[in-house]
């Protein structure tokens, strides 16, 4: 049967692994990933028995609020305790095998050996073929209007073990806590615990199987789906007509504020964009520019009071990892202008903390300016920022030295990573 499998010895161990490598913040209980094992070693023998009996009740899941990315509204997480963390994981350690060699070629959401650059590519090869309308299809509030009669309809197809069902079942019902008072969930699953992705691409492979079915080609990353016409009349038929279907079918409702039938190169996929080109080549789109920009600025606020050194040091993970992440864009002109928008923040940090025009006049002299020009630029009354992208900081503070300091080019960063990709 599917729970003893699930509770196999081998598979829990595999699912704490897996839970504290990712770690987190504790559930409602307070309980770190650190104090699991101990738990787990005194309590594991009854937890177990009432997995297996059926009786095993999760507990509430913690609700947090977090910015969206685009800084309009807020996204809502259920941070699981720990030990449901680990159950949930065990869970889809056996669940994922059963499900995943079942779901389309075109879905790469939280799938093993898929990634949003597969998705990015496979987007791009649709619109190289002559595709060059898209659906773009935004579900409103997708995870929190996940219908549970629905979703254990599409698990109870491939899974048999009722104990598994029901557990399942108890987990997107476990109330979320706010403020010390638990509210009941009749819909929805939470961002946040590791049993929500699949369960999402479960349900979603309807969707999928129907735009399959009406030969369309598109590309689903979570609930982000795109589908690639080749006009724009057959772009709104194929709108009006999945969002009569996604609610029939799924009752799930799209954003239509967010959706829409519109050329690729106007619109955001993962965070990537296109030119207009026949061969579209990729790009970075400009809302992931300023989302970093405002990313950094919370980093460069802080630095104010410490040494550049000290700000260049908490910048570069940053950097690397968003690089690493735009690494197949094609146009660079977003890293170099990223670039240039970083070094004169950094010489406006330093103007700010020579503080008077007589500090600045002995600084600048020592770094580098003859003492007249160095006068006439600490006492021009001008604000801190255009005097970092004045000539006078770009002398005293040289490119070169900031780069010495530790500052990652965004710009040399992606060359390097384009060569050994």
């Amino acid at each position: 049967m599917l729970m003893e499998e699930v509770l196999r010895r081998e598979n829990v161990m595999a699912a704490h692994k897996r839970v504290v490598q990712n770690g987190g913040a504790p559930g409602v209980d307070g309980m770190t990933v650190d104090d699991l094992m101990p738990y787990c070693r005194e309590h594991w023998a009854r937890i177990r028995e009432a997995l297996f009996s059926g009786t095993y009740v999760p507990q509430a899941v913690r609700r947090v609020e977090i910015p969206k990315p685009d800084g309009k509204g807020i996204r809502t997480l259920g941070i699981p305790t720990v030990l449901d963390r680990l159950i949930q994981q065990a869970l889809l350690q056996i669940l994922q095998p059963i499900f995943d060699p079942t779901f389309a070629d075109s879905s790469f959401g939280y799938r093993p050996k898929r990634s949003a650059h597969g998705a990015v590519r496979r987007a791009r090869e649709h619109m190289a073929a002559g595709y060059r309308w898209v659906v773009d299809l935004d579900l409103a509030q997708f995870f929190d209007r996940v219908n549970h009669d629905i979703v254990m309809a599409r698990v109870a197809r491939r899974v048999k073990d009722k104990r598994v069902l029901h557990l399942i079942r108890r987990y997107l019902q476990a109330g979320m806590m706010t403020g010390g008072l638990v509210a009941p969930r009749t819909e929805g699953t939470p961002q946040g615990g590791p049993l929500s992705p699949l369960l999402s691409n479960i349900l979603l492979d309807d969707l999928d199987r129907e735009v399959e079915r009406r030969g369309h080609r598109f590309v689903r990353y979570a609930d982000d789906c795109n589908v690639y016409v080749q006009s724009k009349a057959a772009g709104e038929r194929v709108m009006a007509s999945l969002e009569r279907y996604l609610w029939r079918r799924l009752r799930l409702r799209i954003n239509r504020d967010k959706s829409a039938v519109a050329r690729p190169w106007t619109r955001k996929f993962l965070g990537y964009s296109v030119t207009v080109h026949r061969a579209p080549r990729l790009k970075v789109a400009p809302q992931a520019v300023l989302r970093l920009k405002a990313k950094l600025r919370l980093i460069l606020r802080r630095g104010r009071g410490r040494s550049l050194a000290g700000v260049v040091a908490e910048l570069g993970p940053v950097l690397r990892g968003w690089v690493a992440y735009f690494r197949m864009a094609e146009v660079k002109g977003s890293f170099e202008e990223l670039d240039g928008w970083l070094r004169r923040k950094l010489r406006c940090i330093l103007w700010r903390q020579w503080k008077t025009p007589r500090t600045r006049l002995h600084q600048l002299h020592k770094r580098g300016l003859d003492l007249d020009r160095a006068a006439v630029s600490a006492y021009n009354g001008r604000g801190p920022w255009w005097n970092a992208g004045a000539s006078h900081m770009h002398t005293a503070i040289p490119t070169w030295q900031l780069h010495r300091q530790g500052l990652v080019s965004l710009l040399a960063e992606h060359r390097r990573l384009a060569c050994t990709s």
